[in-house]
């Protein structure tokens, strides 16, 4: 090989191992909600879909414009650094930085707002031809980013077993979940797997808490072992909070009233620290929400919105520490739109939110000032609880210059066994 070639790919490797970021989701701006991933149900789904198959992002714009808004699509390495080694014309067959053309005003709401619908493929992104790791991009007309989400491609060729088991650490055994792997492939050689397959494990379908870039344990035949005491263990948490507001008017499953102003005011029970009580089975979609209104035939333009009134019955925490409501229906985000504020009156933590329509999950959880999420403060850690877990697994071949996503693996705690 050429000298000149040579040292330039050896800088080039050297460039991109330093400069390259994890890049992480962009929040959206106050004026845009109800951001979805939605496949064969109305429930939003982490978004992993076989390559060929259709993804579809939906959003609400909150001001009545119509404006503009446009979309880029790009690929990442397994750990969300980007994929510098590809052109985007290698992943996709088409054009994207395109305006999204697909849009609806509400109707017969008190909240005024644009429901916006993106399918990949379409006329302009005719597919997407490599699996991996995807991120979308949402821009308005100044070309203002407004918000981002992942999402995956599964090209398929490996069998991924799952079991979940009671924590192998005594200390933990009524806290924590472990995840046990099995990965095999007939069509697949792996070669030199300590370096060339990555996985990546997901509970109840939040990529801010996945545990990343686990590595066989050891390999038997053509199975690869994920059999750990530590790696692969999760806190188990308590089973979600829930409300349905799918009848606006009139309180319903985890509503205390409702009150008519400019909009519906949606007042929920006041929940209380779980931390130390006896676990409770209480059946949830594991953090999810689904739009839906009773009265309607299209609930993506006819559910309206209301103010929901969060609240929470416990001591005032040290001045370190924040208390936040998390859940799927806001991307496990903690910001000042989740953040809750201590009422020394009422002792309670409160915090008031502008959602659409639904039956929600949520939950409440701490944040120290070293940025240290605590699932289990208020909530507390246990093993009954019933949790969701997905396995994605990563495989790039020696010489390969992306990484594949090449099976997908799920299985809940419900069955779970020591």
């Amino acid at each position: 090989m050429n000298k000149n070639l040579t040292l330039f790919l050896l800088i080039s490797s050297i460039y991109n191992i330093v400069f390259s970021q994890v890049e992480y989701e962009t929040a959206p701006p106050n004026h845009i909600s109800t951001i979805t991933f939605k496949g064969e149900t109305d429930i939003s789904i982490l978004p992993i879909i076989d390559l060929g198959n259709t993804v579809q992002l939906e959003f609400d714009v909150l001001n009545g414009n119509e404006d503009d808004y446009y979309y880029t699509i790009e690929h990442f390495n397994y750990d969300w650094t980007p994929s510098t080694n590809l052109m985007r014309s290698e992943y996709i067959d088409g054009f994207d930085k395109q305006r999204i053309v697909n849009y609806e005003n509400s109707f017969n709401t008190y909240q005024i707002y644009s429901h916006y619908v993106l399918s990949i493929p379409n006329e302009q992104v005719r597919r997407l031809k490599l699996s991996g790791n995807y991120m979308i991009k949402i821009f308005d007309e100044s070309d203002a980013l407004m918000f981002s989400r992942k999402f995956m491609i599964n090209e398929g060729g490996a069998n991924v077993g799952v079991t979940i088991k009671l924590s192998r650490d005594v200390k933990y055994f009524n806290e924590k979940h472990t995840v046990d792997l099995i990965i095999n492939s007939s069509t697949i050689e792996f070669n030199n797997p300590l370096q060339t397959v990555k996985t990546t494990i997901i509970q109840n379908n939040n990529l801010n808490t996945a545990i990343v870039n686990v590595k066989p344990m050891y390999t038997m035949g053509s199975d690869l072992i994920y059999k750990y005491n530590k790696e692969t263990t999760f806190w188990a948490g308590n089973e979600y909070l829930y409300f349905d507001n799918k009848e606006i008017r009139v309180a319903n499953s985890g509503i205390n009233f409702v009150d008519l102003q400019d909009l519906y005011n949606t007042y929920l029970y006041t929940n209380v620290v779980r931390k130390n009580l006896p676990y409770t089975y209480n059946p949830d979609i594991n953090g999810n929400f689904v739009i839906t209104n009773i009265d309607s035939t299209d609930p993506n333009i006819e559910a309206d919105y209301a103010w929901i009134n969060f609240s929470l019955k416990a001591d005032e925490l040290p001045i370190n520490k924040s208390v936040y409501v998390y859940g799927n229906f806001n991307n496990y985000t903690l910001n000042e739109r989740t953040k809750m504020t201590y009422n020394h009156e009422k002792g309670i933590y409160q915090n008031t939110m502008l959602l659409k329509q639904g039956f929600y999950n949520y939950k409440f959880v701490t944040q120290d000032e070293s940025g240290k999420i605590d699932d289990g403060e208020i909530s507390g850690n246990f093993y009954q609880t019933e949790n969701n877990y997905k396995v994605v697994v990563y495989y790039r071949d020696l010489g390969g210059r992306y990484d594949k996503i090449i099976g997908v693996g799920e299985a809940s705690s419900v069955n779970i066994s020591n």
